[in-house]
């Protein structure tokens, strides 16, 4: 969905402010640019869940690993919390309700103070934590600590939309408002290739250069000159500027898009990737992609983009990612052409939005004409700027569901 004109000009007028208060140094700290007025809280439906997912998909808290037990080489996996802000059941009087993930801590302790903001003199109820004992359904994740079910404790149970709502808010990866008696929330695995999910590709994948040779993405230096295509999807060469995320270690779950010409193009579910006919072009999200469709691929021949038939997509753990930027908006990644954004659907908008990126590429590049070295790891602080102004201003649809869980860090 399309913002207004006002919410354009909202977002050029921050991107430009923002531009010059930090004077392309260093990004915003924490609490810059928090909004004044408190978001108003939509409750959610008896029954209903955010993502409207299944819980143990990429889109929400992820697959399941297996169970934990006390003896279990994955018991360190779970920490106590002792949080007293925070009532426990614990019916079983072993304190297993108290252990989780160090993430379900965090995003549980997050939505106690919101839930005391909310209600003062009201505190969160956990009625169930991590399970050892089988009351739940085969591989639930309460079985590996990633999952809550929660209430508040005057247990009123007309509060338990609004505390739904305030679990999303707090940045559990799956809500589901189950029963009429609890909130089940749960989380990805910590080391969840998904827990940080932009738009990247991983380190090893090549971009052409202008002396025809290949790079590999991590290898890229500010100011290289790579393959990419203007709007009318006519090759050329195009600066890249920098990475809008950097991650040399984690390791993620990509989509491979295979085509019927044998090329494979990695990337995350985030990601846009343009499909359609020679003629026209569309922007969609790796993880929107289907079997049948079209991708624009390298003809090195005939030095031109060819429409070529999605053969299959799979998924793939890959260690590394990198977000890379250039002047053009789009990037020629392992002969396949791709958009340079992620997260919001609408290529346009976020090539428009990286404006004052290109502008401040090209007055460095005219003052001192020279390279900068290579990028630290880390996502780019514009990055996670236009991600914050996205979800405020723009349709939730427009976002992708794996967007940057940066946003609730």
């Amino acid at each position: 969905e399309m913002p207004s004109t006002a919410a354009r000009l909202v977002l050029v007028g921050v991107f430009c402010l923002s531009l010059m208060s930090s004077a392309m140094g260093c990004g915003p700290g924490r609490g810059y640019g928090r909004r004044r007025h408190p978001k108003k809280l939509t409750p959610l439906a008896y029954k209903q869940f955010i993502p409207n997912v299944a819980e143990k998909t990429l889109g929400a808290s992820g697959r399941y690993e297996g169970k934990i037990t006390r003896n279990s080489e994955r018991f360190k996996e779970l920490t106590p919390n002792y949080n007293t802000d925070i009532i426990f059941k614990d019916e079983e009087n072993t304190g297993a309700d108290r252990l989780m993930t160090q993430r379900c801590k965090d995003k549980l302790n997050s939505l106690a103070i919101s839930v005391m903001n909310q209600w003062p003199g009201v505190k969160l109820r956990v009625t169930e934590g991590w399970d050892e004992d089988g009351h739940h359904f085969e591989e639930s994740l309460h079985y590996e600590g990633k999952a809550v079910d929660i209430t508040t404790s005057d247990r009123d149970k007309s509060k338990y939309g609004t505390l739904s709502r305030l679990a999303v808010e707090a940045g559990f990866d799956w809500v589901y408002y189950e029963s009429k008696a609890h909130i089940h929330c749960s989380v990805k695995a910590e080391n969840s290739v998904a827990a940080k999910s932009g738009g990247c590709f991983p380190g090893s994948s090549a971009v052409t250069l202008e002396d025809g040779s290949q790079r590999l993405l991590r290898e890229l230096r500010p100011g290289d000159r790579v393959l990419a295509a203007d709007s009318r999807g006519n090759l050329v060469f195009t600066d890249f500027i920098m990475f809008l995320d950097r991650d040399s270690n984690m390791r993620r779950m990509f989509y491979v898009i295979e085509t019927d010409s044998g090329q494979k193009l990695t990337l995350t579910a985030a990601h846009l990737l343009f499909v359609g006919h020679n003629s026209s072009m569309t922007a969609v999200f790796a993880s929107h992609v289907r079997p049948g469709q079209r991708v624009f691929v390298l003809d090195s021949t005939r030095q031109r983009l060819e429409a070529v038939r999605v053969k299959r997509i799979y998924t793939e753990e890959h260690e590394g990612s990198y977000a890379p930027v250039t002047m053009q908006g789009s990037v020629v990644v392992d002969h396949v052409l791709s958009s340079c954004y992620a997260v919001i659907q609408d290529h346009e908008l976020a090539h428009w939005a990286m404006a004052p990126v290109r502008m401040a590429h090209w007055v460095s590049s005219w003052l001192w004409s020279a390279r900068s070295g290579a990028q630290g790891d880390g996502v780019h602080w514009y990055s996670e700027l236009l991600f914050h102004l996205g979800t405020w201003l723009l349709d939730g649809h427009a976002l992708h569901p794996l967007g940057m869980a940066m946003s609730h860090s």
